[in-house]
């Protein structure tokens, strides 16, 4: 009997007695599997659909072949998915699963020729929408624009959606800024000497795991430059929907600046920020240094620690009295000094409390701004104007809601309950699978040995009921 040979096999030697061969000609194979996960999340919180809503599309609907829901979809998809650029929607537009997520035909029952259907939008689309340029009447190429405002507020209103019925009693606001580097001619590159490079220096705002701002921003201002100005408006959002919650505001030391700080006095929101150390506070704390040494010494060079409480002001740059905390530490045979400025008062929280328990919790804002920008790309800013780079700064933002949204449900109470959007993304969505269509279903066919299986199916069940549970 003859046996089957193809001119596009591969031989890999053999293997229990049997020829080992590769080929490409598996039919509709997708390795997105897991971006079923994600069209459940979305249906969910509905987030690609208000999204899509932020933007105004004035194309002509005779000759529309790609909605702007399905090309929102795409560019909120692509970063969750692993997909950092553009580019990568050549070969992205033709999966099959991600075009059945967004309601997009993906070939018939009978497979596919080398090329591959091609429901999606290629990079040239998404593109258009990127470089819409604001205002002005709409050009032949740029005929979709977005809403900047509607973006902001949309971050805003998912973080409030998630809480349902029952707002919290108190929430805590972190605020840091980042660099987001540059590498080539962008609007607004300046050198920043910190970050030793040319960059952006976006201002990020979090609610625990919940992303609430992302804004981009020149480089050459100071790190809390509109934070006021952000804050004012993530406030009057919540406050509209959740007027008696308590809001607690936490920030390093390049937050810490008058006009911040009396904003927050004068609409009760508190603060609790970092305070850069000079020679005079340091010198308020001199006794405190010399006992923490003492400590240190009888504890064989151990590091040592004392706390400090009281009134402080500076010589011109502060309006009025306010409390400091100082923690003088004594470790590695030296002095180090650390302070912050806070709006609580003593019956609200003794000063080693609130540095240890409240303030030093601020670090774990660092590796929510790593998964923005590490595992979602939100770093990615090579396009020539700062609106476009705004506008793919807002698409990663949406694409580690989804992601994070998927955590918060899905993966509750799980071993991927805390992991990261990377980790979740390589154990849950990167999952090959054979796509089989026939006249009345698409089944999506994963290998029967996959080892997150459980983890999938339990993701899964609780999404849909999510997704059943929400408003229509």
């Amino acid at each position: 009997m003859s046996t089957q040979c193809s001119s596009d096999e591969m031989d890999f030697g053999r293997a229990s007695g049997r020829a080992v061969v590769a080929a490409f000609d598996g039919g509709l194979v997708t390795s997105d599997a897991g971006a079923l996960l994600l069209g459940a999340t979305d249906r969910a919180i509905r987030l690609v659909e208000s999204f899509a809503a932020s933007f105004r599309d004035s194309r002509d609907p005779n000759l529309v072949e790609h909605s702007l829901t399905s090309i929102v979809g795409q560019r909120v998809f692509g970063p969750a998915l692993g997909y950092e650029d553009l580019i990568d929607h050549d070969d992205l537009r033709r999966d099959p699963v991600l075009g059945a997520v967004l309601g997009k035909p993906i070939g018939g029952a009978s497979g596919v020729t080398g090329s591959g259907p091609k429901p999606l939008a290629g990079k040239s689309t998404p593109n258009r929408l990127e470089h819409a340029p604001a205002g002005g009447l709409d050009t032949r190429y740029h005929k979709i624009r977005h809403d900047g405002a509607a973006i902001e507020a949309l971050l805003v209103d998912l973080f409030l959606d998630a809480f349902g019925n029952q707002p919290p009693r108190r929430i805590v606001l972190y605020l840091d800024a980042t660099d987001g580097p540059l590498h080539g001619h962008q609007e607004g590159r300046f050198f920043h000497g910190h970050y030793d490079g040319y960059c952006y220096l976006p201002l990020y705002v979090f609610c625990g795991r919940h992303l609430l701002a992302a804004k981009l921003r020149r480089s050459n201002i100071n790190a809390s430059a509109g934070a006021e100005t952000e804050i004012a408006r993530i406030v009057a959002g919540i406050r509209a929907r959740w007027p008696r919650v308590s809001i607690l505001l936490r920030a390093d030391s390049g937050f810490a600046r008058e006009t911040l700080m009396l904003w927050c006095e004068q609409n009760r929101v508190d603060y609790v920020f970092g305070l850069a150390r000079n020679a005079r506070l340091e010198a308020r704390i001199a006794g405190a240094l010399d006992e923490a040494r003492r400590l240190s010494q009888t504890r064989g060079g151990a590091p040592a620690h004392v706390f400090r409480d009281f009134l402080w002001t500076t010589k011109d740059s502060w309006s009025r009295q306010r409390r400091v905390i100082a923690k003088a530490e004594w470790t590695r045979g030296e002095a180090n000094p650390r302070f912050l400025v806070t709006s609580l008062a003593d019956d609200d929280a003794m000063a080693r409390p609130l540095y240890e328990d409240i303030y030093c919790a601020r670090g774990e804002m660092e590796n929510r701004i790593k998964e923005c920008q590490a595992n979602l790309f939100a770093d990615r800013r090579s396009t020539a104007t700062m609106r476009a780079n705004q506008l793919r700064l807002w698409f990663a933002s949406m694409a580690y809601v989804l992601v994070a949204t998927l955590r918060r449900i899905g993966l509750a109470h799980t071993e991927l309950a805390t992991a990261t959007c990377g980790t979740i993304r390589l154990r849950l969505l990167k999952i090959g699978a054979l796509v089989r269509i026939s006249a009345r279903r698409i089944k999506i066919a994963r290998a029967s040995t996959a080892p997150a299986a459980n983890a999938w199916r339990l993701a899964a069940t609780r999404i849909h009921a999510a997704a059943r549970a929400s408003p229509a």
